[in-house]
């Protein structure tokens, strides 16, 4: 059964969606979203299994061999984010249905909860394929289910958020499919494996340089790369809060994903970081973005908002282990990859159980919840201890393989920032925790309860994750590095 499984992983989501839509009712809808979120993670946990166990997965669509037909590849880093996604999918839709109920009208959850399944199947498909083309088609899936499910937010800035968010999306997109037709055209293939044979050689023509250059740019939109970030803030803060505890854990994490599939696996290392040197380019970027993104995060007023300019920063991160190309950089940009996802999750679900019980996500609510919600608040520091880098937290093991990774190469100046970073998000996180803990709540305010423990477990489940992951690495870091690795071996 388990050779089946790579296409079970994108048909479950696929066929959930129709199902919610026909449900027609919100309740309904949701039990059937939930049902195929814990179905996806089921298989994506055996399909990592099954790749650390006996190697990489390959998948024939229809029987039609490649490259003639479409193949699911899978090998530890795709099955690493496979497993990510579809864990983020499951544990949001867990916490979703008392944030979904009183922020979605009923009339509106059944598409509400279609549009979720819609996401996570152009996310699980752009992750699990093998085919060029397929990226773009699922990556248009997961935007325009990512367009609907933003504008549904219940402020009329949401619309104006979803409509920023779609412009520069389809930029994005149109870039990349540029960037893929300039492929095909110098090596008549799509199938990737494919295109990293065939590529060497006609890998000097003035076609492929310029291939490579609206990829860089399409991805990095993507991905909320500094300076093309400017999406990303009124996305995460405008939209449901379901949506953007999913999407800040998911979406931009798929788009690093394909930057590094198709840096190492499709033009090669030799060509990204020899003959065209994107390393230093990348590296730039990643360090401003770290430390201005971070410093921006510091002077926000909403509390999703200043999570958003915090992922910008992380995306850095990422990028910075990408841009070294040697194996502790990009073990600590991958593992990096998942541990923030963790974390990032686990702080927007708790930002969900404040908009929950509180009705905004502005600093000011946050007065005095550290008594009124002491288990949410508590799980906002732990998960807020984890960005910070503090020892025995995910954030700490990311950055220490990113410093190992920039000492090997004598990039000091990386070292400093990714210090100076840790600093600033003390300070973001301490304004969160100050608010919560150290200033008395309006007398005039209604009494707040606890969040219900239907959103707590789930966050919980994150947010010690978080913790867990921090002090027994082997599992994470095993993974990261095993795809590291394979990918720096020159594999596709």
């Amino acid at each position: 059964m388990i050779a089946e499984h790579p296409v079970i992983q994108v048909l479950i989501p696929l066929l959930g969606a129709p199902l919610c839509v026909l449900a027609a009712r919100g309740v309904f809808a949701y039990w059937v979203a939930l049902a195929c979120s814990l179905a996806s993670l089921f298989v994506a946990t055996r399909l990592l299994t099954s790749v650390m166990a006996t190697g990489p997965i390959v998948y024939e669509l229809g029987g039609w061999a490649a490259p003639w037909g479409i193949e699911y590849r899978i090998g530890p880093l795709n099955s690493f984010v496979l497993l990510l996604v579809a864990l983020l999918g499951a544990l949001v839709m867990l916490a979703a249905k008392k944030s979904v109920d009183s922020e979605i009208p009923r009339e509106r959850r059944h598409f509400f909860y279609a549009a979720m399944m819609l996401c996570q199947t152009g996310l699980l498909g752009i992750t699990i394929t093998g085919d060029a083309f397929n990226v773009f088609v699922f990556l248009e899936i997961a935007a325009l289910s990512s367009y609907i499910l933003i504008a549904m937010g219940h402020q009329r800035r949401a619309l104006y958020a979803s409509y920023q968010y779609l412009i520069m999306g389809t930029i994005g997109s149109t870039f990349i499919l540029i960037s893929i037709g300039l492929l095909y055209q110098m090596t008549g293939t799509l199938n990737m494996a494919d295109l990293a044979a065939r590529l060497p050689a006609v890998g000097d023509t003035r076609t492929v340089l310029i291939s490579f250059a609206f990829f860089m740019v399409g991805v990095s939109l993507k991905m909320a790369l500094f300076p093309l970030h400017m999406w990303l803030p009124n996305a995460y803060t405008y939209a449901p809060s379901a949506v953007s505890a999913f999407l800040a854990a998911t979406a931009t994490k798929v788009a690093v994903y394909v930057m590094i599939r198709f840096l190492f696996s499709i033009y090669g290392p030799a060509f990204a970081f020899e003959k065209i040197d994107v390393s230093q380019i990348l590296g730039a970027l990643a360090l401003v973005g770290i430390v201005l993104m971070s410093a921006a995060a510091i002077f926000q007023t909403n509390v999703k908002r200043l999570l958003a300019y915090s992922s910008v920063a992380q995306i850095g991160y990422i990028v910075l282990g990408i841009s070294f190309a040697n194996v502790n950089g990009l073990t600590g940009g991958i593992v990096h990859l998942f541990n923030h996802g963790l974390m990032k999750g686990g702080l927007f679900l708790t930002v969900a159980a404040v908009v929950y019980r509180v009705g905004s996500s502005d600093l000011n609510a946050f007065r005095g919840l550290g008594r009124s919600m002491p288990i949410t608040m508590f799980l906002f520091v732990l998960g807020g201890l984890g960005m910070i880098g503090v020892p025995l937290t995910v954030g700490f093991i990311s950055k220490w393989y990113l410093i190992l990774a920039a000492i090997e190469t004598g990039h000091w100046l990386a070292v400093a920032l990714v210090l100076l970073s840790s600093l600033l998000a003390v300070i973001y996180v301490w304004r969160v925790v100050e608010f919560a803990y150290f200033q008395p709540r309006d007398r005039s305010s209604d009494p707040v309860g606890e969040a219900p423990l239907s959103m707590l477990v789930p966050t919980a489940i994150l947010v010690l994750a978080t913790i867990v992951f921090g002090v027994s690495t082997e599992w994470t870091v095993g993974v990261a590095r095993a795809a590291a690795v394979f990918l720096l071996g020159g594999h596709s």
